[in-house]
């Protein structure tokens, strides 16, 4: 049930709520939404869960009469890669640390902005830092898999515990339909070993699915012999 307020007696305080990002989220907690699940722009809200941040159509009516020129992206993909993604990062991210993104990636910024809410993160450019973010997507960690392989390197499956991994289980697909859609230049696999890609490429004409089973697998391996070596 939406929360109940009195829309008049915002209107009467709307020369209050500049056009900052601490107001603009100051406004959306006032009406009721969670901003722990949504991802600020100056120019647009991505909703990352529709149910958890409570962004009703009603909520996005009044927020639009304060906000006219900030547009509310409701993409039902985003949510998808935000889901997928925050399996990953709930396990990897620790509170209120520091996190380097490494390179201008619409996208990591879009998926890690709640998380300066979340976990109270701090995202920097430069300077020291707590975790560093890889910018590594599913298919290439797929064909990084199947290149090792290929070359007789046995699995090189191994993770850098500063490291963070926001795309690491989203398919490429996915990324560059949610980026056409949002008018945003498409990513490219950067592994272009031609054996690891037209093996990917014979394996998702049999097998759609095979890709996260392709990484569980890598990373169930790289454990046993990691612990055989311990032991």
């Amino acid at each position: 049930m939406d929360l109940i307020f009195d829309i008049s007696n915002l209107d009467t305080k709307k020369e209050e709520f500049s056009s900052a990002k601490k107001d603009v989220l100051k406004f959306l907690k006032i009406i009721g939404v969670d901003t722990r699940f949504i991802s600020y722009t100056p120019n647009k809200i991505y909703i990352n869960n529709l149910r958890f941040s409570k962004f009703s159509r009603k909520r996005e009516e009044t927020f639009k009469k304060q906000y006219s020129e900030i547009d509310i992206v409701r993409s039902s993909l985003f949510q998808k890669i935000c889901s997928k993604s925050s399996k990953l990062l709930a396990l990897e991210i620790k509170p209120n640390s520091k996190i380097l993104l490494s390179e201008d990636n619409f996208l990591i910024e879009l998926l890690l902005e709640p998380y300066t809410r979340k976990y109270g993160v701090k995202l920097i450019y430069n300077g020291d830092y707590d975790l560093k973010v890889n910018p590594i997507i599913l298919d290439d960690e797929v064909n990084n898999i199947f290149e090792s392989i290929f070359e007789g390197k046995g699995l090189n499956y191994k993770k850098n515990e500063k490291e963070i991994y926001p795309l690491a289980n989203i398919p490429l697909e996915w990324i560059n339909s949610f980026l056409k859609m949002d008018g945003k230049e498409p990513l490219e696999n950067k592994n272009n070993n031609e054996l690891a890609i037209s093996f990917s490429q014979f394996l998702e004409d049999v097998a759609p699915q095979y890709k996260q089973n392709v990484v569980k697998a890598a990373e169930y391996i790289e454990n046993k012999l990691t612990e055989e070596i311990k032991n």
